[in-house]
């Protein structure tokens, strides 16, 4: 209560804490039921994280990265000690890799953990080191996206709204965002005057989870179906486009949740800049361009069906990638810790990324 009687609530957290590591065990906001219910998991084995991969309890490139690097301690955890350990650890490293392919933060985290283990003598030097080695990587994400967030809202023309696709925000990071980073950072100068967020198909993490994020924050934000972006775009009712980005290859192509590439294309009729925002774990050098990049597929199971309900005719066949690649040329920047990169990107990529 304040001093005229009337409720305060209390500010929120600047951090929605997505990973978090006791000790023994991975704790996960399961983001399959947000925003109706808000559950936590625990995953204490190797194949328990897996799973949660898999099935999207945890989701977003460098949130993905985070868990396989605490993976790696679960894996050390799990592996008997002695002679061989280090291949069992590898080898269960292998399996978590294998969960998803297009996320290029899953095998730059699970490579980062495999140099800290190659040079640990025994397995309780092993898990210390891993457990190190992931709270770095939470902590570098943490000072990513708020670096990437100032870096975005200068971008903003003035006090505007932005529209964007899927969850970029602390969900799918250690806990601040990227793009929502900028719509975060934009919003506390008193630039932001609403987010328009894409439900995104099909599992609608634009509906369920940038909403949720959004809201709890007590920022304006207005859902739309994937279809309506165009016309929120050709109407002016936007100043700006920001997307997260699951991978950018050499040249600046991007893989983001399917639906980006047409947003991409809209964005460039209505003449409305394009931004991706990424931090540098999720540039990948060795890729030389989209065409490189893996493309997973989703379940068919998720175009059938609506909950229980069938949603296609039995029979027909199913066509459902879970990204799109978004050509380099349809991009106004990209955001990441550094700066902001202009074209030709590759340049900038090459020279941040040796």
């Amino acid at each position: 209560m304040n001093g005229d009687g009337k409720s305060v609530r209390a500010p929120l957290p600047r951090y929605t804490p997505t990973v978090e590591w006791t000790g023994t065990a991975l704790r996960l906001l399961d983001q399959r039921l947000l925003p109706g219910r808000v559950r936590h998991i625990v995953c204490g084995t190797v194949d328990e994280l897996c799973d949660a991969i898999r099935t999207l309890a945890v989701r977003g490139a460098p949130a993905i990265g985070i868990a396989a690097a605490y993976g790696a301690v679960l894996a050390a955890l799990e592996s008997p000690p002695g002679e061989g350990f280090a291949e069992r650890v590898s080898a269960l490293l292998d399996r978590i890799a294998s969960t998803r392919p297009t996320a290029v933060n899953l095998f730059s985290s699970i490579a980062s953990q495999r140099r800290i283990l190659s040079v640990c003598q025994g397995r309780e030097e092993a898990v210390a080191a891993l457990a190190e080695g992931a709270g770095r990587l939470v902590e570098e994400d943490l000072e990513a996206s708020a670096a990437m967030g100032r870096e975005g809202a200068r971008l903003l023309p003035g006090r505007c709204s932005i529209l964007t696709h899927c969850n970029a925000g602390g969900l799918a990071t250690a806990g601040l965002g990227t793009a929502l980073a900028v719509a975060y950072e934009a919003f506390e100068q008193g630039l932001l005057e609403r987010v328009y967020a894409d439900e995104t198909r099909p599992l609608l993490q634009g509906a369920r989870l940038t909403a949720w994020e959004l809201s709890r924050r007590g920022i304006p934000v207005t859902v739309l179906p994937d279809s309506a972006a165009a016309t929120v775009l050709s109407g002016g009712l936007v100043a700006a486009v920001f997307t997260g980005a699951d991978r950018i290859a050499a040249n600046g192509d991007t893989a983001n949740k399917i639906g980006t590439f047409p947003l991409a294309l809209a964005a460039r009729a209505a003449g409305v800049p394009f931004y991706i925002v990424a931090p540098l774990t999720t540039f990948d050098p060795k890729c030389p361009d989209g065409g490189s990049i893996p493309v997973e597929q989703r379940p068919r199971g998720e175009v059938e069906f609506s909950g229980r309900r069938r949603m296609t005719p039995r029979g027909v066949d199913i066509f459902n990638p879970a990204f799109d690649i978004t050509p380099e040329a349809l991009i106004s920047a990209i955001v990441c810790e550094k700066g902001v990169l202009r074209k030709p990107f590759r340049d900038g990529i090459a020279e941040l990324t040796p």
